[in-house]
């Protein structure tokens, strides 16, 4: 897996730092000393050592600049997570909060321009084709001024794509991101396997850009919101945020599938434990805005799985948390719930569709919004 590589490089930092050395050396000896030991035996001589002390010079710039790197921990190393211990989570500066990858596609001032700090953030995780369903989204449940005086923020998450197309697609995406703003990518490889790395991203991108935010809701781009249900019912603007809260669909007694053969299977090397901690569905959880650095800074210090829900899972619980039950099960959907009466104005989410379904389903939503108002009545 792509993260393992970025946290390997102590010891091989100190052998090559070594060789480096030696090297130096070598060409001190053999390109410096003898011009040096040779004194003034003329003209050529005399430029020949002014040449030499001038790589003389160079050699020793690079000598320091390696050796102050080397002391100081940074030569021949990538990004890597602040560390922190468990009293300072939730109280870091967001420069000192570094990313696992480098950003390609940003958008660091998105939840800054406005005085008034987002209540709900989306990560939404998507791949570089689905332009269609980012688009049914913004026009649907993930349109940022959907309800009035609760300001909310969306982002698309994504990974780099491999293959002959990539450089007109990457451009695509560039221009997509010029026109909404809204997308987030860092350079690695955008697979079903790193989906733990696209959601560690959308989790960083919150806790160093929009820290202030109230709750985040990580979902994907074949979902079905009612956001306003979310916001309203489940969330209420109008109380004081919640702290340490996660809850969504809510999955106990689960065992990893051993079956090769399987989309999630686990090798016992992977996860040996029987059962995997309580854990939400990554099709739609929600997390106070709090979390999101916790999690993020807990991440590393756990076993690090390609299922993100699980890996989410496992953070939470080393922080002492497990995950809250919605007030009503029906709530988050993992499966697709056929639209049949008032039924879609009392869920939450609803997974599997089409980008035209996520239009269709919202219009027919709305069509009905007054015959259903009624049926709202659950308590948070």
């Amino acid at each position: 897996m792509q993260l393992k590589r970025r946290h390997c490089w102590t010891q091989s930092a100190k052998q090559a730092f070594c060789l480096l050395l030696v090297a130096l050396l070598i060409f001190l000896l053999r390109h410096i000393w003898p011009n040096i030991t040779a004194g003034n035996s003329g003209p050529s001589k005399v430029e020949g050592l002014q040449t030499d002390k001038s790589i003389m010079n160079t050699s020793i710039s690079i000598w320091t600049t390696l050796w102050t790197s080397f002391e100081s921990g940074t030569a021949l190393e990538t990004p890597k997570l602040a560390t922190t211990n468990q009293s300072e989570v939730g109280h870091l500066n967001d420069t000192e909060i570094q990313g696992l990858f480098p950003y390609i596609i940003n958008e660091p001032v998105k939840c800054r321009q406005n005085l008034t700090a987002p209540f709900l953030v989306f990560i939404i995780a998507t791949e570089a084709l689905q332009v269609e369903a980012r688009d049914a989204i913004r026009q649907t449940w993930g349109n940022e001024h959907l309800i009035r005086g609760v300001p909310v923020v969306r982002i698309f998450l994504l990974g780099k794509d491999e293959g002959e197309a990539v450089s007109r697609q990457q451009q695509m995406l560039q221009e997509e991101s010029r026109k909404y703003h809204d997308i987030i990518q860092q350079d690695f490889l955008d697979s079903y396997n790193n989906l733990t790395l696209k959601t560690l991203m959308g989790l960083h991108w919150v806790a160093r850009y929009c820290s202030r935010a109230s709750y985040v809701m990580k979902t994907d781009s074949d979902m079905f919101i009612n956001t306003e249900n979310l916001i309203r019912k489940l969330l209420r603007p109008e109380l004081k945020p919640k702290t340490n809260y996660f809850t969504g669909r809510v999955i106990r007694n689960n065992a990893p599938i051993r079956d090769r053969k399987s989309k999630w299977y686990v090798s016992e090397q992977e996860y040996p434990n029987v059962m995997y901690p309580t854990f939400c569905s990554g099709t739609g959880y929600v997390l106070s805005g709090d979390l999101a650095l916790k999690i993020y800074t807990t991440s590393p210090s756990v076993r690090q799985l390609h299922l993100e829900d699980v890996h989410v899972a496992l953070c939470v619980a080393k922080l002492g948390l497990e995950p809250i039950d919605p007030p009503s099960h029906f709530l988050f959907n993992h499966w697709r719930v056929p639209f049949k009466g008032c039924d879609y104005y009392r869920l939450l989410t609803s997974h599997g569709f089409q980008p035209w379904e996520i239009i269709q389903y919202w219009s027919m939503m709305l069509s009905d919004k007054t015959k259903c108002a009624t049926s709202l009545n659950y308590s948070s």
